[in-house]
């Protein structure tokens, strides 16, 4: 038996009702969202107004029939970090664009043939592992975060707080049930933030300081610099959008089942996968991170069965107006990095595992030879860190490398018999149909 709807796609709640939906999807997403930008060293006030605002655009191009929220993308993250360091912010940012652009460029291309090609170059042998390896890649990040002071020296302080912090997220997420389990990290955050303050390791006097309405370190292209853009900048940015095209695909078909509709076929992929590049893009040109879908707004749909994209709108303006705010944007900047490090050991394990659930559900059987091949020369050049250095200022990162190698294997070491009647079920499991 189905459960009830709620709200349905173009129900317009109450006022009151609206409101209180739409900041429930703002928690959803606002732990992971800000933590992106934390970790990068981009502005938070930036990626909340870029996650508003890439949120609207999605709306808008699915023809308001697809009730997502888009945040951060965590699949950036190292890409991002090398980027600033290698060829500077600038390009970062021009990266950031580029990638939304493969979106785009996809999306003209599955519109014309069909999904099949992707799932192809695309399946869970490949991107299994490479999600294993964005998790596992940053978790020497995480960890340093929780237990190293400002200088990189051990603080059995920080470790406190940062365990503590882990433990909130912890409980929330496994003892609680509904939408407490679905904003672990909010609630951690919140808890570890309050716990740092006992500890004498928040200051709110910028809080205090600051106005109630700024406007955000928008980093805009022709205003704050000249754009440029490289061969380095594509190689070590535009491989990570074969990953989150795949992570895209994987919440549609989820939130096909939530809703019982087939967003495959209506609005189809090809709106959808260019409704989530035109946020990339947007979000590159005012220097905020990339957008991608999030699973845990999906995760608030199935729970309230609210599937209103007005109320999914009614998140995206208020995140654009706290972005706005100078007391909000003080706020973030004034976590503690062992509190964002306590959730970061949760979260990004949770990527990893989540690769490995990929590969589960997409009955990737180890036990044969080629499926372990792709999968370990992928994990061990990706955590690794393994690149190419095609010139001094042209490399492929770990990642980048390690999803480029896989896709190669896949393509030419041949599969079993037993192995092509599974790929083909799963295909067809995966909605495997032309677009029109």
């Amino acid at each position: 038996m189905k459960q009830q709807i709620i709200l349905d796609i173009h129900d317009r709640p109450s006022p009151i009702k609206w409101l209180a939906l739409s900041i429930q999807h703002l928690f959803a997403m606002f732990g992971a969202t800000i933590l992106v930008p934390f970790l990068v060293g981009l502005s938070p006030a930036v990626a909340l107004v870029s996650s508003g605002v890439g949120t609207l655009a999605f709306l808008l191009i699915t023809r308001g029939q697809v009730p997502a929220y888009l945040g951060s993308s965590f699949a950036f993250i190292a890409p991002i970090i090398s980027a600033k360091a290698t060829l500077g912010p600038e390009q970062a940012m021009v990266g950031c664009f580029l990638a939304g652009l493969v979106y785009g460029i996809v999306a003209l291309v599955i519109k014309g043939t069909g999904i099949n090609w992707v799932m192809k170059i695309l399946p869970p042998i490949v991107v299994g592992p490479v999600i294993i390896v964005i998790g596992l890649g940053l978790a020497n990040t995480a960890v340093s975060m929780a237990m190293n002071d400002a200088d990189g020296n051990y603080s059995s302080q920080y470790l406190l707080v940062a365990l503590v912090t882990l433990a909130i997220t912890v409980i929330c997420s496994v003892y609680f049930k509904n939408i407490i389990s679905l904003i672990p990290i909010f609630i951690g955050i919140v808890g570890g933030y309050l716990f740092a303050y006992t500890q004498g390791l928040v200051s709110l006097k910028e809080v205090k300081e600051a106005p109630f309405i700024a406007v955000p370190d928008f980093y805009i292209p022709f205003v704050s610099y000249t754009p440029s853009i490289s061969l380095g900048i594509i190689l070590v940015m535009v491989p990570v959008a074969v990953v989150t095209l795949s992570e895209h695909i994987g919440h549609l078909l989820v939130l096909n089942k939530i809703v019982d509709r087939n967003y495959i076929e209506k609005p189809g992929l090809h709106r959808t996968v260019l409704g989530d590049g035109v946020a990339t893009m947007l979000a590159g040109l005012i220097g905020g991170p990339p957008n991608t879908t999030y699973g845990e707004n999906i995760g608030v749909l199935a729970i309230t069965r609210v599937f209103s994209v007005f109320v999914l709108g009614g998140a995206a303006v208020i995140a654009i107006l706290f972005g706005f705010s100078g007391k909000v944007t003080a706020l973030i900047s004034s976590v503690p990095s062992p509190v964002m490090g306590g959730v970061s050991i949760l979260l990004f394990g949770i990527i990893a595992a989540s690769g490995l659930r990929m590969m589960v559900d997409g009955q990737v059987d180890l036990g044969d030879k080629r499926n372990l091949v792709i999968a370990s020369i992928i994990l061990v050049l990706g955590v690794g860190g393994a690149h190419l250095e095609l010139s001094e200022q042209v490399q492929i990162d770990g990642m980048a490398l390690a999803t480029i190698v896989g896709i190669i294997l896949n393509l030419v070491l041949p599969k079993s018999e037993e192995q092509e009647a599974v790929t083909s079920e799963v295909e067809e499991m995966q909605g495997n149909q032309k677009i029109s």
